[in-house]
Formats: C-alpha cells, structure tokens, sequence
C-alpha cells in the first residue's frame, strides 16, 4: 500500500487561506436532499484490520468533515441561506459514518467544540473562514464552493490509497455528497452571474460534477 500523502495534503489545504472570494450567492438547494441518510446504508461489518494509515486517514477525514458543518453553521448564522443550513445537516451525518467507523474498530477519537480542531491546519482554515465569511454573503458561498471543491479531492487522494472496503465505501459515500454540496453552491453562483473557478479539482473534473446530474448518494 502507498503511502498517503499527508504532507502534500495539509500543503494543498493551505492553499484555501489565500484564495479570493469573490461570487454571489442564493438559497438554491436542489441538490443537497440526496445524501442526508448516508449512515444508512454503509456496512461496516467487516473483519479486516485497519493499517495505521487506514486510521489516520478516517481521523483526518472525521475533523475536515467537521471542518465543513462548523463553517456553514457560522455562515449559516450570519448569512442565513437554505444551502448552509441544508448542508450543514448532511456534515453531520458524514461525521457520524465515519464516528460510526471509529467505534466500530475501537479507535480512541475527539471531536472538540464548534470551531476547534486537533489538527492545526484544520484550525488555521476555520479561523480563515470565519474572518472572509463576515465580509459577504458572496464570499460565505465561495467558501462553501472551496470546501467542496478541496474535501472531493482529498477523499479521492485516499480512495486511491485505501484498501480497506469499509472505509472504501464511506468515502465514495461522502464524496458523492460533496459533489452535491459543490452543484448546490455553483449554482447559486451561477444564478448571481458570476463564476466559480475550481481551485483544487482539475477543469475537466469540475466540468464533469458540474455538467452531471444530482447523484442518489447511498
């Protein structure tokens, strides 16, 4: 198994306190409603051993999960939109397929208060959002847009790397999700005359999310 990439990881994820936020938003919500129940039907019944690499994988992914439904909770409250209160709901019940994971393979976990995070990267990118967020309803969308844009790409970096089938399973989940979540926000976007420019997926992939259709997500 490779290695994953850790290093280059928390590198891209620095690469989201520097963007410009720049789009409109509206209460567009279309395409949030397919993937709330997504701890339904995962299995998790499996007897393989999680690798150290598995564990740190589904630790990292739990907290930028959280990442997610804590900034859209803070956005949702200064800007209330049906996208952030929608979608903050389904990071939620991402968090919980993977807490479900956690428990089921005995591994030792924390989830911190609302805008805390044990890895400082995590930290420093909320902290970040919580400043560009109080600027604009615009800029709290493409933030939203940024999340998805950057949590499709790392749950492909370990969907590439896992062998593990549970984990596997969860992550496509979550991703298909986040494919959702990032048509909900362009089109919001694209609603307000503007255009979001994908900072982390290539243009041929963001092309192919966007161009697709709302994915049933379980």
């Amino acid at each position: 198994m490779k290695k994953l990439p850790f290093i280059k990881k928390s590198s891209v994820l620095i690469v989201i306190l520097s963007l410009t936020l720049l789009y409109n938003c509206d209460d567009s919500n279309d395409e949030i409603h397919n993937n709330n129940n997504i701890t339904d039907n995962i299995n998790v019944d499996s007897n393989d051993t999680l690798t150290a690499s598995d564990k740190a994988a589904l630790l990292f992914m739990l907290e930028e999960e959280k990442l997610a439904r804590d900034t859209y909770s803070y956005l949702g409250d200064l800007w209330p939109t049906n996208q952030f209160e929608n979608i903050k709901n389904s990071e939620q019940s991402h968090i919980k397929a993977i807490e479900n994971l956690l428990i089921k393979n005995n591994i030792d976990y924390t989830i911190l208060p609302s805008g805390e995070f044990n890895n400082q990267t995590l930290q420093d990118l909320y902290n970040q959002f919580e400043i560009n967020g109080r600027i604009s309803k615009s800029k709290a969308l493409e933030i939203g847009a940024n999340i998805e844009d950057l949590d499709i790409v790392d749950l492909q970096n370990y969907i590439d790397n896992i062998t593990n089938p549970d984990i596997i399973a969860i992550f496509q989940n979550l991703q298909c999700g986040s494919k959702n979540h990032l048509r909900s926000f362009v089109k919001a976007i694209n609603k307000s005359g503007n255009i979001y420019i994908p900072q982390f997926l290539t243009q041929v992939q963001y092309e192919d999310i966007i161009t697709s259709s709302s994915e049933k997500c379980n």
